[in-house]
């Protein structure tokens, strides 16, 4: 294959806060509801922060059995559901020959976290001898990937990213380059994250990371928001089936729209701050826009990394009109609704765009109340917006100083 190879997405699977399926999911974004609410998964008695996005009407045993279910973690269990929604959609049949040819990206950015909080908690109250033979399976970061290649017979090229909330980006951006060089015919990739537990709770928040408006889960993720304290963590994934434009129409299936821009750059600043003035995020879009081939005019909308942290937002403002100039076209982020999903934040905003690409319509950033100087753009408040799109970015950073930036074009 060429560097004119064209590469689809035929395929989305979707779990989120809102919704554990795709169209669900993007009902409610687009319909302006959230998914953030008081934490039910564990005891948060005594925590600073007692609100989450966690995914609604999920059913592990339902998906894998109950034996199965057992020795997953649920970080693997919401790779293997998304998954099995993306190719479903894409009508993609896996099996003979052409498996060798499709292959599996997935990023994490915590991995089985849950599974290890147990693991250590077995390991002191009871003794070594009741760590569970699966602890090191279900915590390693690169299991959602292994496992969804196992599973559905994947046998191409597989990984597992880790770029902390840049991870899902850096997926779907190395699935393009793997199909572009010719090293798969289709490639599953997208990011997943169950981090909703005691530890990653307490940790975020003694990090001062996390919003506590514990009596308002609700509005409590306000992008861009003159009042914006932090952001919620969320759980869930979202996975897209890519092929090269040649196998999908050879094997008829629909084309949503094609991944058509990649950039990925580094802060070198700050093991959690984001670089000064947004200078990496500046670099990872402008390298997504040549990659892509089109000026900053050409781009009908941005979704936002938009966390509901203090500098993020204001950093990633000024990276954007850095980028774009005077051509800035509206932006949201659709984290309002849904919190901060860490790794699988990127993949699911990538459906999104895909999905807003699809329907002629920009998801709104909700709970914007508060106009904040410094973050002076048009984040399309409270409601969405019909519009005409052709070309969408979508914007990733994480924590290390990761930046990774996704072009999705219509046609």
């Amino acid at each position: 294959m060429t560097e004119k190879t064209r590469i689809a997405v035929t395929g989305i699977g979707l779990i989120t806060p809102l919704a554990a399926t795709r169209e669900e999911s993007w009902r409610r974004i687009i319909a302006g509801e959230g998914g953030i609410e008081r934490i039910a998964s564990f005891d948060d008695e005594g925590f600073p922060v007692q609100i989450a996005g966690e995914t609604p009407g999920f059913d592990a045993v339902e998906l894998l059995g109950r034996k199965e279910a057992r020795k997953t973690d649920r970080v693997i269990q919401f790779a293997v559901a998304a998954t099995a929604e993306a190719l479903e959609h894409a009508r993609l049949t896996v099996g003979g020959g052409a498996a060798d040819r499709m292959g599996v990206f997935i990023g994490t950015a915590l991995g089985g976290v849950g599974t290890f909080e147990a693991g250590v908690r077995a390991l002191q109250e009871r003794g070594p001898r009741r760590v569970s033979p699966f602890f090191i399976p279900m915590t390693l970061v690169d299991m959602p990937s292994g496992y969804v290649s196992i599973h559905f017979g994947l046998r191409g090229p597989n990984m597992g990213t880790v770029s902390a909330c840049a991870s899902g980006a850096h997926a779907i951006g190395e699935a393009f380059e793997t199909i572009v060089r010719g090293d798969a015919d289709v490639m599953v990739a997208g990011g997943v994250e169950a981090a909703v537990t005691p530890a990653s709770v307490a940790g975020f928040a003694a990090a001062g990371a996390l919003s506590t408006r514990n009596d308002d889960p609700a509005h409590a993720s306000r992008p861009f928001d003159a009042a914006r304290d932090g952001f919620v963590l969320g759980e869930g994934g979202a996975m897209l089936v890519l092929e090269s434009e040649a196998h999908a129409i050879e094997r008829g299936a629909e084309i949503l729209g094609f991944v058509t821009g990649y950039g990925s750059a580094g802060d070198a600043h700050h093991i959690t701050q984001p670089g000064e003035n947004g200078e990496g995020a500046t670099r990872a879009m402008r390298l997504a826009l040549k990659r892509a081939g089109i000026a900053p005019a050409e781009v009908s909308y941005i979704n936002a990394h938009g966390t509901s942290t203090p500098l993020n937002d204001k950093f990633e403002t000024m990276a954007i009109k850095a980028a774009f100039d005077d051509a800035t076209p509206p932006v949201s982020s659709t984290k309002g609704a849904t919190g901060h999903l860490l790794g699988a934040a990127p993949a699911i905003e990538a459906a999104f765009s895909m999905l807003a690409l699809r329907d002629g319509i920009i998801p709104p950033t909700i709970n914007y109340e508060l106009p904040d100087p410094d973050c002076d753009l048009d984040y399309v408040p409270h409601d969405a917006r019909n519009a005409e799109l052709k070309h969408v970015l979508s914007n990733s950073f994480g924590f290390g100083g990761h930046n990774a930036v996704l072009v999705f074009s219509a046609d």
